[in-house]
C-alpha cells in the first residue's frame, strides 16, 4: 500500500506531458534557458521574501528593493534549516497536506522537508526523462533498487533481504545484508524477479558485481546500471559493467531537489536546469566556469519551501561555456563532481556499509556526529549533543548501529565541536581499519 501511495504522489495523468516537455527543453539555447530560469527565479524570490518567515525576517532590516537580485541573498548553511525547518515553509501552506520527508542525516541531525504533490510530479518527470528516458528503460520495466532501508533484522542470515513493490515494479533490496556469503541470494532474487535494470548506491552495486564476477555468473545481463548517492570510480564502473553486461551511468541529486545531473551515453554529466540555479563559490565568491568551487544552489521546483543559495557541501566544476557534447543535448555540463568523501565501514562477516544516514534520523537532538571505525570490533561515535539530549537518545544511536552493523562495540564520545579535516571539510564517516585487518575478511 505504501508503494501505491508513492506512485500516486510521483506520477499522474500529466506525467507524460511533463516528460515530453523536459525532453524538448534539452535542445534549448543558452538564452532560452536564461529567460526560463529568470522568470522562475523571480517568482521564487518574490514568494520567499513575502511569505517565508526565515527570509521575510532577513529583509525586514535590509533594502527590499534588492530582494530580486540573487547575489544580494546570503549563502544558506544547513544548520538554520536543521534547527528550524518550519521557518522555511511558506505561511500559506499547510504541512499536514504536504509530502514530508527527511534528508540524509550523516552529519548528525536530519533535515526535514515539505513539498507538494505537484512539485513531486515535476521532479519525477525529470527523472523519467533524464535517466530512464536516456537509458532506454521505463516505469513499466521490472527494476531493482538497492538502498539504505532495513527489510529484515541485520542479524538474520536467511533471505529474503528484499521486498517486491508491485506498485512501482520495483524489487527493493536492503544494502545492509551484502555479506559475501549472502550476495548469491541477492543474485538469485534478481533472476527470480526477472529484473531488467539496477539502481542503487555505488558501493552496493560494486559489492554485487565483485561476487558475480568472482563466481563466474553470466546470466544477469541488464539494460543499464544506475549509480546514486556516492561517487563512481573507474574500477567500480568496470566491475559493474562486466558483471551485468551493460552500461553504467552515474547520477547526482539530493532530497532537497535543488540540483541534479545525469550521465549521457557519451559519459558527460549534464545538469538539469529546471531543478535549480547552481553557483560554484570559493570564499563565498562565484568561480568562473571551468574552476572548481563549493556547490551553492537555489531551488526552482519547490517554491513552498524555497532554499536560496543553499550550500550543499560538495565541490564541482562546470565545463567552459559553449562546450558541446556529442550527444547533441544543450544542457550544461559538469566537468567534475567531488562529492562527500565518506568512507564505507566493514563488518566481521565481510559486509560493506556504505550509508549510515538512518542512524541519525527521527529528530535526534544532535547537532552533528562523526562515525569512526578503527577495527572490525569497535566503532566510535563523536557527537555534539543539542539541548535535551538524554541517555535514551544515546542508547538509540547504539541500537541503530547494532541493527545495521551487527555485534560491534559502540563508544559514544560527546564533544562541543567536531574537528574538521585539514581542508576544512567535514567527514561524517571514516574507516581507519588497517589493511592487514581488512585482508583477514578479504577486503582490499
Amino acid at each position: 500500500m505504501w508503494g501505491y501511495k508513492l506512485r500516486a504522489n510521483r506520477f499522474g495523468r500529466d506525467t507524460d506531458r511533463l516528460v515530453a516537455q523536459a525532453l524538448e527543453r534539452e535542445h534549448w539555447s543558452e538564452g532560452e534557458w536564461k529567460e526560463w530560469q529568470g522568470r522562475r527565479l523571480q517568482s521564487v524570490l518574490d514568494r520567499a521574501s513575502r511569505t517565508v518567515p526565515f527570509y521575510r525576517n532577513q529583509w525586514v532590516t535590509r533594502d527590499e528593493a534588492n530582494s530580486d537580485d540573487l547575489q544580494s541573498w546570503p549563502i544558506l548553511e544547513k544548520e538554520p534549516l536543521r534547527a528550524d525547518p518550519h521557518s522555511f515553509l511558506s505561511n500559506d501552506c499547510d504541512p499536514a497536506r504536504m509530502i514530508h520527508e527527511h534528508t540524509s542525516g550523516t552529519t548528525g541531525k536530519a533535515i526535514e522537508l515539505w513539498y507538494s504533490r505537484e512539485t513531486a510530479r515535476s521532479w519525477y518527470a525529470l527523472i523519467e526523462a533524464r535517466w530512464r528516458g536516456w537509458y532506454g528503460v521505463s516505469r513499466q520495466d521490472r527494476w531493482a533498487h538497492i538502498g539504505g532501508q532495513l527489510v529484515t533484522p541485520v542479524h538474520q542470515r536467511n533471505p529474503p533481504f528484499w521486498v517486491w513493490n508491485a506498485a512501482l515494479n520495483q524489487l527493493y533490496m536492503s544494502a545492509y545484508h551484502l555479506a559475501p556469503d549472502l550476495i548469491p541470494h541477492y543474485l538469485d532474487a534478481l533472476r527470480k524477479h526477472r529484473i531488467t535494470y539496477l539502481c542503487g548506491y555505488t558501493s552496493a552495486l560494486y559489492s554485487l558485481a565483485r561476487v558475480a564476477v568472482d563466481s563466474g555468473v553470466h546470466d544477469l545481463a541488464m539494460k543499464v546500471a544506475v549509480t546514486d548517492a556516492e561517487p563512481l570510480d573507474a574500477y567500480q564502473r568496470d566491475a559493474i559493467s562486466q558483471a551485468f553486461q551493460c552500461p553504467v551511468r552515474e547520477t547526482y541529486g539530493m532530497s532537497e531537489m535543488v540540483a541534479a545531473a545525469s550521465e549521457c551515453e557519451h559519459g558527460r554529466m549534464h545538469l538539469w536546469p529546471e531543478a535549480g540555479i547552481m553557483e560554484l563559490v570559493e570564499e563565498d565568491r562565484v568561480v568562473p566556469a571551468g574552476g572548481v568551487g563549493e556547490v551553492v544552489c537555489t531551488g526552482l521546483l519547490n517554491s513552498d519551501m524555497p532554499l536560496i543559495r543553499y550550500r550543499l557541501g560538495d565541490r564541482a566544476a562546470l565545463a567552459p561555456k559553449h562546450t558541446v557534447c556529442p550527444c547533441g543535448r544543450r544542457l550544461p555540463i559538469l566537468s567534475c563532481i567531488e562529492g562527500r568523501t565518506d568512507d564505507v565501514l566493514f563488518t566481521r562477516d565481510g559486509r560493506q556499509i556504505g550509508r549510515l544516514d538512518p542512524v541519525f534520523k527521527a529528530n535526534l537532538p544532535v547537532r552533528e556526529a562523526q562515525i569512526i571505525q578503527e577495527s572490525l570490533l569497535e566503532i566510535r561515535v563523536i557527537y555534539s549533543p543539542a539541548p535535551g539530549f538524554s541517555e535514551s537518545d544515546a542508547q538509540s544511536i547504539i541500537d541503530r548501529l547494532h541493527t545495521r552493523m551487527g555485534d560491534v562495540r559502540v563508544i559514544l564520545e560527546p564533544v562541543d565541536e567536531i574537528p574538521r579535516s585539514a581542508n576544512g571539510k567535514f567527514r561524517a564517516v571514516m574507516c581507519r581499519i588497517p589493511p592487514s585487518e581488512r585482508a583477514q575478511i578479504g577486503i582490499h
